[in-house]
């Protein structure tokens, strides 16, 4: 059964368009709380990052949920995985996340988790999908839900974090800077690195509703690197608005990206003994990673791009690590979901035990050129059903004769077309991401 309101990451759109509407989100919470209650009692946690359009949702959701007789406990801005582990700690039925996560502020979203703290299985999603379609109902006022906050859910995410490194670390001596990107992770994060004894430096931790990822975090590094070569510092992480990725800046400010820090990840596992089965990337993932691995003798298998679908593959083969190069890195030896601050400390850990720069550990791995051209599109079409496009995308793999690899897909989350082109060939590689990008856009115009 195909899904109506549910995208590969939850529900997301432009605020004030449907339906990211504050009557949809009234319904919305009432059709969660309906189909939690069937399970027994219901308690539902609710999180958000710092994007003005939060509170109004927030309070629509906490309305439909009490309407359906759900307990809300509400957390305020915390970090994606922040809600996934605090609905586990709490044993709630279910948490929400209010958040487009590396989107801008005018944009917005609902993620659910499981009380496992893991994304909501398909036949939930569809039950709530079934139940927005029917008519509201409310319980009797004596069944109302009743609503709460919890006042130390930073401090004991702060603790879950610390508790994914040993007991005996510390980052002293270590000089990091971190950009926070004005969103969830702009209070937390800093106190994790501090409380581990590494001597922080923050950027973008001011939010004020509407610069959440605005020219910062994983999506605009430019600002992290000339801080990192500025104040001569070890390295620099950078967090999306929800924080639920990573990307990382060495000491000479060149980027380091998902498919660079799960290989670092991995590797240090390996040496350690303590890698379980292999690596999980995507379509998107570089071929340099696949090559690096195969060179330790690391598995490694692609998923459809989408953490879920990552997340899916691990579960299915019982592996504990897999991401996106966009940095969503999943460790399952520590959380249910992808964590970007409990990422950074394991990439820490790792170069730490190796007595080594970052820049230095990512020397192992040589990606391949690759080119990523974005493509917006608007309408009902598929432009990828196009005869246009698939003529030109056959045509460029065959002109690539095996030394490269073309992949045209549509974004889960946004209203484009990713058009990437990978090879042995930089040059070359831009000519062809170019030309298929100039017919996609044809082709949507």
């Amino acid at each position: 059964m195909s899904r109506k309101y549910f995208g590969t990451d939850g529900i997301r759109g432009r605020v004030g368009e449907f339906p990211i509407t504050p009557d949809f989100m009234l319904k919305l919470g009432w059709a969660a709380g309906m189909a939690f209650r069937k399970h027994g009692k219901c308690r539902i946690l609710i999180g958000k990052d710092t994007r003005i359009s939060g509170y109004m949702f927030e309070s629509a959701l906490e309305a439909g949920l009490s309407a359906a007789g759900a307990d809300v406990m509400l957390l305020g801005p915390m970090p994606t995985p922040a809600i996934a582990y605090l609905t586990r700690t709490f044993q709630a039925q279910a948490g929400i996340v209010i958040s487009a996560s590396h989107n801008p502020h005018h944009d917005n979203g609902i993620k659910f988790f499981s009380g496992q703290g893991t994304k909501l299985p398909d036949e939930v999603e569809l039950m709530i999908e079934e139940l927005l379609d029917a008519p509201m109902s409310v319980v009797e006022s004596s069944q109302l839900g009743k609503v709460s906050r919890i006042n130390d859910a930073a401090g004991r995410y702060i603790e879950f974090c610390k508790s994914s490194v040993p007991s005996n670390t510390s980052f002293a001596g270590l000089k990091v800077v971190l950009d926070c990107a004005n969103g969830a992770a702009y209070k937390v994060a800093p106190s994790v690195f501090r409380e581990l004894g590494a001597q922080v430096s923050v950027l973008s931790a001011e939010p004020d509703g509407l610069n959440i990822n605005a020219d910062c975090g994983s999506t605009h590094v430019a600002a992290l690197q000339a801080a990192v070569v500025a104040q001569q510092a070890d390295l620099g992480i950078a967090f999306d608005g929800d924080a639920d990725r990573v990307l990382m800046v060495d000491h000479t400010g060149a980027l380091v990206d998902g498919d660079e820090l799960l290989f670092i990840i991995a590797r240090d596992l390996q040496q350690r003994g303590k890698l379980r089965g292999g690596v999980v990337g995507t379509l998107m993932s570089n071929l340099g990673l696949e090559l690096a691995l195969a060179e330790l003798e690391i598995p490694f298998v692609r998923a459809k791009v989408g953490d879920r679908y990552v997340i899916a593959e691990l579960l299915a083969r019982d592996w504990q690590i897999g991401g996106e190069n966009s940095g969503h890195l999943v460790c399952f030896q520590h959380t249910t979901t992808g964590d970007a601050i409990i990422a950074a400390l394991q990439v820490l850990l790792a170069v730490r035990r190796d007595g080594q720069s970052l820049a230095q550990a990512r020397l192992a791995l040589r990606k391949c050129p690759q080119v990523l051209v974005n493509v917006r599109f608007a309408g009902t079409v598929d432009p990828l059903e196009h005869p246009a496009v698939q003529e030109a995308s056959a045509r460029v793999t065959e002109q690539m004769a095996g030394r490269g690899r073309v992949l045209l897909r549509k974004s889960g989350t946004e209203p484009l077309v990713r058009v990437m082109v990978e090879g042995d060939d930089e040059t070359q590689v831009r000519g062809y991401a170019d030309e298929l990008a100039k017919i996609v856009a044809q082709v949507c115009a």
